[in-house]
């Protein structure tokens, strides 16, 4: 069967597999209680960093003094599936405009431009109608988000200029990789040394990245090094959230969203002599001109608009969700997600693979899922839900090739 009706089977598989996952993960915390704000740390495609979210209850109820219960609080379940459904929706949508857009306009440079800045169209006018309250910092509270937002930048470009390199669904593969690169840089740096569980979940990353890798028949070694280098950006940011940013109160009204927007307008700032050094204006209109010029030029500009729009949408998506699930649940989320990408991707671009290749994508992302479980504070208490999800998330992906070859 042809390569394009196998994988649809595959993402239907998927997709199936992320809800029961994150059913099992949102039935599990139902009803369990979260204390105030808390500051938690978000890891969503690149994004990590510190940011105050409130989490409110699946499922609440009290015991009066007759016996009866009554409901308390709203009911979390539906809002949180609207949020990942989004964020799911949102991220595609991106992966694709924006690779669609890159085929027909190779400048990286240029479109990682138009998206980094392409969000201050969005919360510029948020900001000046008062429909958001605008955040307030001063030199110095600025001064300690610039090393973040550099981070975001890095990961940014990093991730754009591998998806000028190589497909989308090793792209994906690679950026799985992200534990590594932040295990390390937080023992250089932090001096942080992490159980031995949470380092051997690190093997089956670097075992899957590498057998990806070397069996990837469209692999290139600019997709692997800028994918890497965004994976630096992003640990790099949160190891200095950790170090830094910690439980300092930064600026007014910063919240998620703001201080994603912070983010968004220094690094716009930040990379635009990069951009004009690296492509001209000169060069990009050219390049601009002949795309929308040439066969498909309506699709490229709607490809390219969509990738602005999406970008900011999914990012912003992602941390709602985050303030609305628990770490592991997330971390759930957030593989399968990238699994949906890697085969949606796959879809759509006809990209060929291999049993070999397939086989060492799944390992790399369930080692992702360990990582992630495995590193949670409160990991003992969990173990009884996250190890059987893992090992069910484990059995599906090491049956994969097997199901491809039976599709």
């Amino acid at each position: 069967m042809p390569c394009r009706q196998r994988s649809w089977r595959l993402l239907f598989t998927s997709l199936v597999a992320a809800g029961v996952l994150a059913w099992l993960r949102c039935s599990q915390v139902a009803g369990s209680a979260f204390a105030g704000p808390s500051l938690l740390r978000a890891e969503t495609s690149g994004k990590a960093f510190l940011v105050r979210a409130r989490p409110v209850k699946l499922r609440q109820s009290s015991r009066s003094a007759g016996g009866s219960s009554t409901a308390q609080g709203p009911d979390r379940g539906y809002v949180v599936w609207i949020y990942i459904f989004f964020w799911y929706l949102f991220s595609i949508a991106y992966n694709i405009t924006f690779k669609k857009a890159l085929n027909a306009f190779p400048f990286p440079w240029t479109c990682a431009m138009w998206q980094m800045a392409f969000g201050i169209f969005i919360f510029g006018p948020l900001w000046v109608s008062g429909i958001r309250n605008a955040p307030k910092l001063s030199t110095s509270e600025a001064m300690v988000i610039l090393p973040s937002a550099l981070g975001n930048l890095t990961l940014h470009v990093g991730a754009v200029i591998a998806f000028f390199g190589g497909a989308v669904s090793f792209v994906h593969v690679v950026k799985a990789s992200e534990p590594v690169v932040s295990s390390l840089l937080n023992y250089l740096f932090v001096g942080e040394i992490l159980a031995l569980p949470v380092y051997a979940a690190l093997l089956p990353i670097i075992a899957g990245v590498a057998l990806a890798s070397f069996s990837e028949l469209s692999f290139t070694w600019l997709a692997f090094g800028a994918a890497m280098l965004s994976n630096l950006g992003s640990a790099g940011r949160a190891v200095y959230a950790k170090k830094v940013m910690s439980g300092a109160k930064v600026g007014e009204n910063m919240d998620a969203a703001n201080t994603f927007s912070v983010m968004t307008l220094m690094g716009s700032v930040l990379l635009l002599p990069l951009w004009l050094y690296a492509e001209p204006p000169a060069l990009a209109l050219q390049g601009l001109r002949a795309a929308l010029l040439g066969p498909g030029g309506k699709d490229f500009l709607m490809n390219m608009l969509g990738s602005g729009i999406f970008y900011y949408l999914y990012n912003e998506t992602a941390f709602l969700a985050l303030g609305k699930l628990d770490p592991v649940s997330h971390a759930v989320v957030n593989t399968m997600k990238r699994v949906a990408i890697i085969a949606v991707a796959i879809i759509v671009f006809s990209t060929p693979v291999t049993k070999l290749g397939l086989t060492g994508s799944a390992i790399a992302v369930v080692g992702t899922l360990l990582y992630s479980l495995a590193k949670d504070e409160n990991r003992w208490t969990l173990l009884r839900i996250s190890v059987p999800n893992s090992l069910g998330l484990f059995s599906f992906v090491l049956a994969m090739p097997c199901a491809i070859d039976i599709y």
